[in-house]
Order: C-alpha cells, then structure tokens, then sequence
C-alpha cells in the first residue's frame, strides 16, 4: 500500500523538524516547507493526502493559503496550526474547509491521533468518490444506447426532468423497455445525485411488509416487529424513491402513499408521530394506468398526482435501427465479462436481429446475446448460432411481410418470372437450404424442388 503523503507548511524550524521526523516514523511521506510560497509550489507540484498549515507565515497568513488549496482542490484535507488562537480566526477556517483547528504548543500524540483520524476522512472519501465513478458508469444517462429520434427524445425529456427539480415522475412502458435505467438516469443527472437512491418492486412484496418497507415500523406494531425499523422513505431522505410496478400497488397502500405525496410527511407503522422528509418519488408501470383508474384498481387522484411529468419508454419494435448499436455494447460488456474476443454478428445475422420483433424489448436482446457469446466459440456470430425462435420469428414475418408487397404494374407482368425470381430470392437467403427457402415461400422442401425443376436449377 502506497505510503500517504503529508504536506508541512510552517516557518518554524523546530515544529517543521520535530512533526517531520515523528511523522516519518509513523511511515508517512513527508514534505515540508517554510513559507507560503514554497508550501503552494509543493501543493500544486504534488498529490498529498494532508496538509499541515501554520497560520502565521513570513510572506502571507494561512487563511490566504488556504483559499488557494480549497480553490485548486475542494476536497483537500487540511489542519491549521496557530499560537495566536482566536475564536474569531477558528470560526474563518472551519468555514473555509479546515479539517480541524489546533492551538500550539500541541501535544505530539494528540497530533498524531488528529492526523491519523484526518486520513481516516481522506480513506472515506476517496472510497466514497470511487462508489460514486461506478455508479455513474453503470447507470449514467450515456448507458442508454441509441440515436433513433425515439431514443433521442427519450434521453432529452430525462435530462429536462433532471433539472426541473420534479419531485413526482411517472415513468411508462412495456417489460424490459429500461424504465429502471430510467429512473436511474434521472437520478443520476440531478444536482443531488450523491444522495440516496432507493428501489422496490411493488409485486415482490405482500402489502403488510410492502407498507413496512416503505414507512418503517415500531417495535411491536406486529407480531414480528421486534425491533424499531426506518423505512425506504425515512431511509432515503433527500434522495430518490424508485417505485418499480406500481400499477399492482394495493388500494389501502395507495392511499398512505398520496396522503405522503401531499404532505411530505408519514407514520411508522405503530407509530404517533409524523415524520417529514424531502424526496423524489419516480413511479414506473408496464400497465395502463388510466384504464386500471376505469376499472377501479387505480385510484384516480393518485394517479394524476403521479402522472405530474410522464415520460414513456417506447419499445423496441419502435426504434429497430438502434439494435445495432445495443448489440454492441452488449457485445463489450460481455466480452469483458466473459474474457472473449467476439467482434460481432455477420450482416445477416445482425439483419435478422433488427427486424425481429423483440416482444421482451432491450432486456431480451440483452439475454440473447449474452446467451450466444456464452455458448460460441467464433469470432463473428452467424445465422447458425442464434436461437431456433429467432430464425422462426424472422421466417414467419418474412412469410407475412410479403403478403400485399407485390404491387401489379399498368403494363402488366409475367407471373412465371416473378414466381422464378421469388424462388431464387428464397433459396439464395436461406444459403441453398430448400427447408428454409420453402418456409419463406410457404411450401415444403418437395414443392421447392419441384420449382427448381420446373425452372431449370434442379435435375
């Protein structure tokens, strides 16, 4: 493990010698300097972890130098050192950002206890900063692939939401559309994106224990309830709640969630007292919403309090000409995770992606490929590896698309050349396999060589 860097900034020899020998022994890497200037040329020369800083210095005092540090680097980690100790110049560092204020002369140990528990700071930081990369590498708005206008339009409403401060969204679609990368997305665009980001799944849970994750219990408010418990909405104050399939949210539950969206404000199961908290709640169905408000399983004023800023999530079917592009970022993805070498799909292969119908949207296309790499062993995926349903669907909608394509010229037109080159189209796509040329064409193998015969190609 690297050693942490240390950065004395202090015009005295002998606390300059005595921290820096000490901290030396503490296996630190130290740096010292005797004035203002030395210390910023070190600081912008240099990652360090601590700064120790001397609030008297020949050429410029510490409050100076710290505006400097904390204009460079906000995060910088720095205790200010003084023997002119005021309340007055206390209060101006703490606000500028200091760590911790001490008085000399100083105890070496208690110095070194503060020192050790700064770097702690600088640890948690470094580890929070890190979670936070990784979240916004896997649920940043640029995971969501494409550059159909559909898509386009998808990506400019979340960052308009984003930036709206919206504290309600409702978001639409069928299954495996990506609402949840949604929602995320939305999150993670926000000005408060380092705030919690909370998710349930409305159907995984029966409404008892729905209602308890949501607002939280107190000890014995049901049998199991040994214990005080926070709730989602307690839990993530000042974040977001994402409310997955809300559309099989219970009537009795309904009604407690309005009653918070309307007053910011809940009870714990079992509880007296109110709780206020600020959230955004981002709610996702793949259902009809308004006629499930007809039918009665919807209530019709929670709904329209929801449905404040709607977004919807086109399928798949809709936007076709992105597949190639989520094709490839799968095949990233997976070749990452798998340790494989894939460039990709053949052109007809990736032709009969594009024009399947994808009734499971991006998350079966996402399974899909990740199922084929895990079973080849090529380096470009063909016709052959993808799955019989596939190549049957494509089959069956090739058989349907032709119906009505054939539009009669004025003029008139031989019906034996356009049955020959019908037949040679099919054979050629279904690379002179007569079973595959005979489904495109609605006929068996016998029949196909039957027309081959009849036209010359067969013997």
């Amino acid at each position: 493990m690297a050693r942490k860097k240390i950065l004395i900034i202090d015009d005295d020899p002998l606390i300059r010698s005595s921290l820096n020998d000490r901290l030396t022994r503490e296996k630190f890497h130290v740096m010292a300097a005797d004035s203002g200037q030395d210390g910023l040329n070190h600081f912008q020369a240099d990652d360090f972890d601590l700064i120790l800083l001397d609030y008297s210095l020949p050429d410029m005092d510490g409050l100076e130098i710290l505006a400097q540090v904390k204009a460079q680097r906000s995060d910088q980690v720095v205790i200010m050192m003084t023997g002119y100790s005021s309340v007055e110049n206390a209060v101006k560092a703490m606000r500028m950002g200091v760590y911790d204020y001490i008085t000399k002369p100083f105890d070496m140990e208690e110095m070194i206890i503060t020192v050790e528990k700064s770097l702690e700071t600088v640890s948690l930081r470094k580890e929070v900063q890190k979670i936070r990369e990784t979240n916004r590498k896997a649920y940043g708005i640029h995971n969501i692939i494409g550059s159909s206008p559909q898509t386009r339009e998808v990506t400019a409403m979340i960052r308009r939401i984003a930036r709206s401060g919206a504290s309600t969204i409702l978001i639409t679609g069928e299954s495996g559309t990506g609402k949840g990368l949604a929602a995320r997305a939305i999150h993670m665009e926000s000005p408060d994106s380092d705030t919690p980001f909370l998710t349930i799944t409305c159907t995984a849970l029966p409404e008892t224990l729905l209602e308890s994750e949501l607002f939280g219990h107190e000890k014995g408010a049901f049998t199991d309830a040994k214990n005080f418990k926070k709730g989602l909405f307690e839990t993530a104050d000042t974040g977001t709640v994402f409310l997955d399939e809300i559309g099989d949210m219970s009537l009795n539950i309904q009604a407690k969630l309005l009653r918070f969206l309307e007053e910011k404000s809940f009870r714990r199961l079992g509880g007296t007292r109110d709780i206020e908290v600020n959230l955004r709640i981002i709610a996702a169905t793949n259902r009809d919403l308004r006629a499930l408000v007809q039918s009665g399983e919807f209530r019709m004023d929670l709904f329209y309090r929801l449905n404040v800023i709607p977004l919807y999530i086109p399928p798949l079917r809709e936007h076709p000409e992105d597949i190639p592009e989520l094709v490839e970022s799968f095949i990233e993805f997976f070749n990452n995770e798998f340790k494989k070498k894939i460039r990709g799909f053949s052109n007809e292969a990736m032709e009969i992606l594009t024009r399947c119908r994808w009734p499971g949207n991006i998350r079966e296309l996402r399974n899909t490929v990740e199922r084929l790499m895990l079973l080849s062993d090529t380096v470009t995926l063909g016709v052959g590896d993808l799955p019989y349903e596939i190549r049957q669907d494509q089959d069956d909608q090739v058989a349907s698309d032709a119906c009505g394509l054939v539009t009669l010229p004025p003029e008139g037109i031989n019906i034996y050349d356009l049955e020959k080159d019908l037949l040679y189209q099919a054979i050629d796509r279904a690379g002179g396999n007569k079973t595959r040329a005979g489904k495109l064409l609605g006929l068996n193998r016998d029949q196909v060589r039957y027309w081959l015969k009849k036209y010359g190609k067969e013997k």
